[in-house]
């Protein structure tokens, strides 16, 4: 029997409304699991889905189809070329704001443990990622669902999975000693999607693990606790000087983040009391018998011109309708 659970209110958009408050988009994130004693049950809402698992627990989940139709999985996803964007660095904006995981994403730490390396200039070469230790064999997951672009041994990086996510990002898994998984194919956080080797340009067995956007790397420790394996924040402001080979993760990089991110609630929150109180406001007027555009602007100490500007398809040789309700302040 199919079960249809209502989930109306589960909407992406409603539920992207429901969370975009600063609590929220701060709080970090555990890493999960991808796991495979789970069945998909259809909701109301053709893009929303319930997960149930075998220990009774459930969540809802964006469907893999409504996941897949984003135009971000059909613009430049070529399988060959790491940087396929060839965005000039200067035609980015001095920062942006990102769900890295929004109220229906899923997280997973691609391997939790301390990093042996990490983002910046090594040996007077620019190290693009975090080396995350293991041993050869280990499962390597994938941080957030997406699709893959890039499954191959491509030169230095060995063996390595690239994968793109809804919100832009890539994530680029390297050094594997195998690959389980093929370009397009649709992967969820937690999947495992490689093993862990030394394959290419490596002294031996690690996670070679990196965040790009646009192209760009930047420090993947911007995002992930590896120690603890936690995600940072569920939402992330991506600054363009974080491309910079030098412009590694500090603690004082979250608390700006905290204060750019409460100005724009603070914003956010102005903006919603500006439209309240012109709302507020507003006067309307219900058409009557003999109303005239002129006796109308006259009663209200207004102008023909005015109320036309404030009413679309209304003009000064518009036939005024009776009972119909028009805006005049």
């Amino acid at each position: 029997m199919l079960l249809l659970i209502p989930a109306g209110a589960f909407a992406q958009d409603a539920a992207r409304d429901s969370i975009a408050r600063h609590d929220y988009a701060r709080s970090p994130l555990p890493s999960g699991r991808f796991r495979s004693d789970a069945d998909t049950i259809d909701t109301d809402n053709p893009d929303i889905k319930v997960v149930l698992y075998g220990d009774y627990t459930w969540k809802y989940i964006k469907s893999q189809e409504a996941a897949m139709s984003n135009i971000i999985f059909s613009d430049n996803m070529n399988e060959k070329v790491i940087d396929c964007y060839r965005t000039p660095l200067d035609s980015l904006p001095y920062s942006w704001t990102l769900w890295v995981v929004d109220s229906l994403g899923q997280y997973c730490c691609p391997n939790k443990t301390s990093r042996s390396s990490g983002y910046g200039v090594r040996h007077g070469r620019r190290h693009q990622g975090t080396d995350l230790p293991l041993h050869t064999g280990d499962p390597v997951y994938a941080a957030f669902d997406g699709m893959v672009r890039m499954s191959e041994y491509h030169g230095g990086y060995g063996n390595m999975v690239l994968i793109r996510h809804e919100n832009g990002l890539e994530t680029l898994y390297g050094h594997l000693s195998e690959r389980l998984v093929n370009p397009g194919q649709w992967v969820s956080a937690g999947q495992i999607i490689g093993k862990g080797g030394s394959t290419g340009r490596s002294t031996g067995p690690h996670l070679h693990f990196e965040t790009r956007y646009q192209g760009y790397a930047f420090d993947p420790e911007r995002l992930i606790d590896f120690s603890t394996g936690t995600l940072r924040h569920r939402m992330f402001t991506l600054r363009k000087r974080y491309f910079d080979a030098n412009s590694k993760y500090v603690q004082s990089d979250d608390d700006e983040e905290a204060i750019i991110l409460g100005d724009e609630e603070d914003r956010r929150k102005a903006e919603e009391e500006r439209r309240k109180q012109e709302a507020a406001q507003q006067q309307w007027h219900t058409i009557r018998s003999g109303d005239t555009l002129g006796s109308i602007a006259k009663k209200y100490h207004t102008t023909v011109k005015a109320i036309c500007r404030l009413n679309s398809g209304i003009t000064e040789r518009t036939t005024l309708r009776v009972g119909k309700r028009i805006r005049v302040r």
